[in-house]
């Protein structure tokens, strides 16, 4: 009886896991299809358009801050500010360059992952060439000129969470250098880059001001410093991220029923929820230790996955305000149904995650979805 009874427990606990291969086959038919179109893609980096408003050079990123509109009593005055509602005559061209370039890298070290093709790494080769290391096309590792203001500041410190698009990049990397065609120098190369990047993250006032800041920013900042401290072997930073993630992110973010109060304070606090949560849950899966890390008062990562899920499942029983713009547009395929979902053998969250929308073409959602091919993440 005992013996059976532990066979059933057993036989339970794995039925509840989300097998990878469940998630291939939900994911397989739309990875192929993305990647394939992928392999007919040239390279676009940031030197394929500059705006006359930059103060900086071909080769540095620059965006203008979103919600940051002309005056309209004062038309050559400074640019003012309203919360929640995006510009569309801003200068984005360079976050969706590195975007598309997100978009591309994913797709293909998705579909070498699940057919072990290396015709998809060839490919990626080349983007990535384009992008770190031709000094004709190059991006410089520094985030300087992001989320300008015209007539305020030539760039800010906010404009560092631009660079979550490069978190799959570095992910797709990691899945595809075992590749025997995969280029050692160019790996050394992207390395580089991204230890360089990573010193002026954390050493530029830009930096730390992001670092610093109290919101999804602040997750932002440890999210992407994680990620690409992986790839560099950066055994320092990441200690320094597990320990910011637990002295400074979840005790001053997360309130006693799992939700985070300074995004239900934001003019869109639903997608703002949601972005906060799936980039604390990213850092988890990044720095696995941290699934079970809990504060003396009971706040842990779970408690935040169970406050929103709810809200994801049945959107129509949110009890907060909706947001002002792309509230039709959420929920998607979250990551954080995913991979809470595996680590916490949650058979409805993955159902969910199942369920919703997996490519999304809002650039809203893409822009604030920091995972979109989790196969590179698994």
């Amino acid at each position: 009886m005992i013996r059976s009874t532990l066979i059933f427990i057993t036989l339970l606990f794995v039925s509840l896991t989300p097998p990878r291969k469940e998630v291939i086959n939900v994911l397989r038919r739309q990875v192929l299809a993305e990647a394939e179109l992928a392999m007919k893609q040239q390279p676009i980096t940031v030197t394929a358009a500059i705006s006359p408003r930059s103060a900086g050079g071909k080769h540095d990123f620059y965006s203008e801050g979103d919600y940051w509109w002309p005056n309209p009593a004062h038309p050559d005055s400074p640019y003012v500010q309203r919360d929640g509602l995006s510009n569309p005559a801003n200068f984005i061209a360079h976050r969706l360059a590195m975007i598309r370039f997100s978009r591309i890298i994913g797709a293909l070290a998705s579909a070498y992952k699940i057919t072990g093709d290396e015709r998809y790494v060839k490919v990626a080769l080349k983007h990535l060439h384009a992008w770190f290391i031709d000094p004709a096309t190059l991006m410089h590792p520094s985030l300087q000129y992001a989320q300008a203001i015209k007539g305020r500041f030539t760039g800010r410190g906010i404009g560092i969470i631009d660079t979550i698009q490069l978190m799959e990049v570095v992910q797709g990397v990691s899945a595809m250098k075992d590749a025997k065609i995969f280029d050692k120098a160019l790996l050394a190369g992207v390395r580089k880059w991204f230890a360089d990047y990573l010193a002026w993250l954390t050493s530029h006032p830009y930096g730390k001001d992001e670092m610093n800041a109290k919101n999804n920013h602040g997750t932002c900042w440890v999210m992407q410093v994680a990620c690409f401290a992986k790839l560099t072997n950066n055994d320092t930073l990441l200690q320094f991220c597990r320990d910011r993630y637990k002295q400074v992110l979840l005790p001053n973010q997360m309130a006693a029923d799992g939700s985070f109060p300074l995004e239900l304070a934001r003019t869109k606090p639903y997608g703002y929820s949601l972005f906060n949560l799936d980039a604390m849950v990213t850092i988890c899966q990044l720095l696995p230790d941290l699934w079970e890390f809990e504060l003396p008062d009971g706040r842990c990562i779970k408690k935040g996955i169970q406050f929103m899920y709810p809200y994801v499942a049945n959107k129509n029983g949110w009890p907060h305000k909706k947001d002002v713009m792309y509230w039709e547009e959420w929920p998607v395929a979250h990551p954080f149904l995913l991979f809470g979902a595996e680590q916490y053998k949650q058979a409805d969250w993955f159902n969910t995650w199942k369920r919703l929308e997996h490519r999304p073409e809002t650039g809203e959602v893409i822009r604030n979805l920091p995972v979109r091919n989790p196969l590179i993440w698994l």
